[in-house]
């Protein structure tokens, strides 16, 4: 299909594009911005007039429960949300069950995402086997799997020998290691910031320090294996400055935070909300401003949306009780918007912060609207305001504290490969 989009202001931020032109689309590639192709006859014209073209977004942790927790949510499911919130790309932690830990997992996750057809779903390679934190994985093998990186998602690898030995065999391949940073002797099984909130819920607290002590061993690490390494989900001020010494230093290391810690803190748990039950734990304001500067001045590189559906008797026991995480894909694009209007971001780099930077991280070539990539497209009014509910929400997952609030910046036409997977109208549909 041919496809034009007219009108719009297209941004690209991998490119320092951002001006009113057209996008033509042709045999699922982007054949042009501006001026129109020679012979070029469209078969669909969509108007994007007063609505910004941007690349299709790009998570880089959102968990599609498939295999092994099916009665959460599914790869179709979600990646049904995902088209619904503009994003295109997927990264997916090898937390599943089984562990995404042989190209047999690997290659169920593909087909299923291939089947479903809303989004590229990209797996990373448990780090370990089981994610148990005692013997390698077969990393070269789940590189040629089609695995983007290694992780032990949330799993801590105590024995620094292990976590030593995996960063060497990672290094040799070149393959990018996805770092937790938390010490797990330290966190003690908390479940809210070790602060005054805590204290007064009677909540066991997880202190800061479990997240600094493990990242100041894994930047030692770093630096004697020559290892390129991205931190995952940082959630304290000290944290996001050690990273910025690093990479001052000359380490090849980037790092991410979630979309609800650049909002929510420690006060937002109130009288127990378990829909803020999240780990990382919500820390203080200091934090969370200290999040924000991370991603003015460069130090945070990406915004993820760390969705974690869950069914809703998993938020309904008492707090230390209830599963953490939030169901979050849908509120991706407008709580990042959102750092644009409140000045902590110009608009090309909060858009940057959710396409091209991710793309980098996962050394996929994508997140831009360059001549010859694959026309992966997201189209969204960034005037319209909307209301987040349980009807709203597209995911299976409707535990998130964001019901309720009030929303800026609505996606209306989602396009992969050039085909419009999704189009918002009075009854949205999925394509």
């Amino acid at each position: 299909m041919r496809i034009i989009i007219k009108n719009g202001r297209v941004i690209d931020p991998a490119h320092g594009i951002d001006k009113v032109q057209d996008v033509y689309v042709a045999d699922g590639r982007i054949v042009a911005l501006g001026k129109k192709p020679d012979g070029f006859s469209a078969d669909l014209s969509i108007d994007a007039r007063n609505r910004i073209v941007c690349p299709g977004l790009v998570d880089l942790s959102a968990h599609l429960r498939e295999p092994g927790a099916e009665h959460k949510a599914t790869i179709a499911s979600e990646t049904r949300a995902a088209a619904a919130a503009g994003i295109t790309t997927l990264c997916c932690p090898p937390d599943t069950d089984p562990v995404t830990d042989t190209p047999a997992v690997v290659e169920l996750i593909r087909r299923r995402a291939e089947q479903a057809g809303l989004a590229h779903v990209i797996p990373l390679g448990a780090l370990t086997r089981a994610l148990a934190g005692n013997e390698l994985s077969e990393m070269a093998a789940l590189q040629r799997a089609g695995c983007a990186g290694l992780s032990n998602a949330r799993r801590p690898i105590s024995n620094t020998l292990v976590l030593r030995r995996a960063m060497e065999y990672a290094a040799t391949y070149g393959i990018t290691v996805f770092l937790h940073a938390e010490d797990s002797a330290l966190a003690n099984g908390g479940c809210a910031h070790e602060g005054a909130v805590a204290t007064r819920l009677g909540l066991p607290g997880i202190p800061e320090s479990a997240e600094t002590v493990a990242l100041a061993r894994d930047l030692v690490l770093i630096e004697q294996t020559g290892v390129r390494a991205h931190f995952c989900r940082l959630s304290s001020a000290r944290a996001v400055r050690m990273i910025a010494r690093a990479r001052h230093d000359g380490l090849n290391v980037t790092a991410d935070a979630s979309a609800h810690h650049l909002y929510l803190t420690e006060m937002d748990i109130g009288h127990f909300n378990s829909q803020c039950h999240v780990l990382p734990p919500l820390r203080t304001l200091r934090d969370r401003d200290g999040l924000r500067q991370g991603l003015g001045d460069g130090t945070l590189a990406a915004v993820c949306s760390d969705h974690q559906p869950h069914e809703s008797d998993a938020k309904l026991a008492p707090f230390t009780e209830t599963e953490p995480g939030i169901s979050a894909l849908e509120t991706l694009l407008p709580l990042t918007l959102r750092l644009a209007d409140e000045k902590v971001l110009s608009l090309s780099d909060a858009l940057a912060h959710l396409t091209c930077n991710p793309a980098r991280i996962l050394g996929l070539d994508a997140g831009t609207l360059e001549t010859g990539q694959a026309a992966d497209i997201c189209i969204f009014d960034p005037e319209c305001y909307w209301t987040l509910s349980a009807d709203t929400l597209v995911s299976r997952g409707h535990n998130t504290p964001f019901l309720g609030w009030e929303l800026k910046g609505r996606v209306t036409h989602t396009l992969l490969n050039g085909k419009v997977i999704y189009e918002f109208n009075n009854t949205s549909r999925l394509g």
